[in-house]
């Protein structure tokens, strides 16, 4: 249970000891053998996150990274001035394992970390900033792509510095796609060159348009090899160092930093390339047989490996502000007093934090199912499905709660110095960073058509509503709900058959909410079962009459009977359950 009337602040305390449910999730999610110190590190990391990196995120804001291009003898040196409360952050990060994807714990262990805690940790820091969770994230997904496709002799030596646990000897990452006339449709937009000089070597020439991470050291990047064909199957992938063997500063140029509404910890920019020295990442046979240049085709499928891990970080970036708005709130609430009472005994305010409660902890459910879903047997087409819906209805939701916290908080929240402005800001980047909603939707009609991912969701549903047949009677509506959620999904996507191209992709982004609202709802249905709480059966009667059963949310009484035990994560027994849930 959490008292926050002894809360005078979010900042300043351990946010995972704040979160029941993650903790729940990462129990649920996390092999047993490897519970105790994953639950361990997570603790250490909400205690990080919570404490220095939430205070330094402030001061990062205000005082954001700044382009130096000169030296004070017009010597050219694209550096970028971070302050120190930025470089503090990251030291404390890098030296917290989280940058190197915890690779000293998987040493100790000799297994890989869970992907549960992957997602957990990256989700905690997106609490505190998300901008910090793009500048540090990127790494490990250059690391991935390094080792999968450079050559030998760069491999080696810059995996040690890309999953190092030091900022000082550690190398980071950085990821250049976008050009001037290009977002998602990165195989027409991509017009820098690559000139092969032989051994994987090419000198790559052309403008990058959204450089993040730009002053990073490792650079991952798109160009279009010389005498390559047209569209996306003819482009490259490419490692940039940020500088030569020789210690001299690679051949290309920091135009300028973006003046960006949010994310400010992340300094992102515009970059000219004058044949500046890269490494083609090629599949290891084409590699090592010394092919043409044009061998370097199919660079826009092996980036797309990365950026599919971004996306589904990204998501989790919208879902950590959605979860530290909902705190800041549930803290204000049990303060703040108006018409003689404490916000929280508000019936209308009572429905709306419950409301936010329940959202957020369906998106975290749906989040993490996205998560661990390679645990299950048809796994790779339920990730393949689940994460551009996730990076819909998460990004979406940070937007939303920052903005419902700012006017919980009234004027004060619309002010800068309460910290809840930044939020906001940032919010509304992630619905863009790594594809847009539409882009996420057509992505999921995509796997549809393409994979019969469908098949691995309703193989889901149909199994937890199974299981959910368990639950008391109370919760039987609520069951009915996502088997007629499951019945409507299944519908639609048989029309899709009979429709136009164009037909079709208009209903992507309702198909898309369908899927979200009905495998959310099944989610909580399933921890409520796996786990005996009568809690979280609220929470999914709740969200099937939200979004499944419109017509019961009218007469919900949820909220004004077990509000305050919901927000507090405080036990219901089965009677004050069926009492509320009526």
């Amino acid at each position: 249970m959490i008292d926050y009337r002894s809360l005078d602040s979010a900042i300043g305390h351990d946010w995972y000891e704040l979160d029941p449910a993650l903790q729940g999730e990462v129990r649920r999610g996390c092999p047993p053998e490897d519970l105790e110190w994953v639950d361990a590190r997570l603790h250490d990391l909400g205690t990080l996150v919570g404490g220095p990196v939430a205070r330094n995120a402030e001061i990062i804001d205000a005082n954001p990274p700044q382009l130096v291009r000169y030296d004070k003898w017009a010597n050219e040196v694209n550096e970028v001035a971070h302050h120190p409360a930025a470089l503090e952050s990251k030291g404390l990060l890098w030296r917290a394992g989280y940058v190197s994807g915890f690779a000293a714990d998987e040493k100790k262990h000799g297994r890989p970390a869970p992907a549960v805690l992957h997602g957990a940790s990256s989700y905690l820091l997106s609490e505190a900033d998300t901008g910090m969770v793009c500048s540090l994230g990127m790494t490990s997904g250059v690391a991935g792509l390094v080792a999968a496709y450079a050559p030998a002799d760069v491999r080696d030596d810059l995996l040690s510095g890309l999953r190092a646990d030091d900022l000082d000897t550690g190398v980071d990452g950085s990821m250049f796609l976008t050009e001037r006339d290009g977002g998602s449709d990165l195989g027409r937009s991509v017009h820098c060159s690559a000139t092969d000089i032989g051994d994987g070597r090419v000198l790559i020439s052309g403008e990058k348009w959204f450089c993040s991470n730009i002053d990073g050291a490792a650079i991952v990047m798109l160009a279009r090899p010389e005498g390559a064909p047209d569209g996306p199957q003819g482009l490259g992938l490419y490692l940039v160092p940020r500088r030569l063997d020789d210690g001299s500063l690679n051949h290309y140029s920091m135009r300028r930093l973006k003046p960006k509404l949010g994310t400010k910890s992340v300094p992102t920019g515009e970059v000219e390339f004058h044949e500046a020295l890269g490494y083609a990442l090629r599949p290891r046979k084409e590699r090592d047989g010394g092919g043409s240049p044009t061998s370097d085709a199919g660079g826009l499928g092996r980036m797309m490996e990365m950026v599919n891990g971004s996306r589904f970080g990204v998501a989790m970036m919208g879902m950590g502000i959605a979860r530290r708005c909902l705190l800041e709130s549930a803290i204000w609430a049990h303060h703040r007093e108006a018409k003689g009472r404490l916000l929280v005994d508000l019936p209308l305010v009572r429905e709306q934090l419950v409301d936010l409660a329940t959202e957020v902890e369906a998106a975290l459910a749906f989040g993490f199912a996205c998560s661990t879903a390679a645990r299950l047997e048809d796994g790779i087409r339920l990730r393949r499905i689940l994460v551009p819906a996730a990076k819909v209805r998460l990004c979406r939701l940070g937007v939303e709660a920052a903005s419902a916290t700012i006017e919980l908080y009234g004027g004060n929240g619309y002010c800068e110095d309460w910290g809840l402005t930044r939020q906001l800001r940032d919010a509304q980047c992630h619905p863009i960073w790594e594809g847009s909603e539409n882009i996420c939707a057509i992505d999921v009609l995509r796997a549809i058509r393409r994979d019969s991912a469908h098949e691995a969701v309703f193989t889901l549903l149909d199994a937890i509503g199974q299981r959910a047949a368990a639950l008391p009677s109370y919760a039987t509506a609520a069951v009915e709900a996502v088997a007629r959620g499951r019945r409507e999904l299944d519908r639609r996507i048989d029309a899709l058959a009979g429709l136009e191209p164009d037909a079709a992709e208009a209903k992507a982004g309702q198909l898309t909410e369908l899927l979200v609202r009905t495998v959310s709802t099944a989610l909580l249905l399933d921890q409520a079962v796996t786990d005996g709480d009568h809690r979280k059966a609220l929470l999914a009667v709740r969200s099937a009459r939200r979004h499944l059963d419109a017509g019961s949310r009218w007469d919900d009484g949820i909220a004004q009977s077990a509000g305050r035990e919901i927000l507090a994560f405080d036990q219901v027994d089965e009677a004050t359950a069926t009492q509320a849930a009526a």
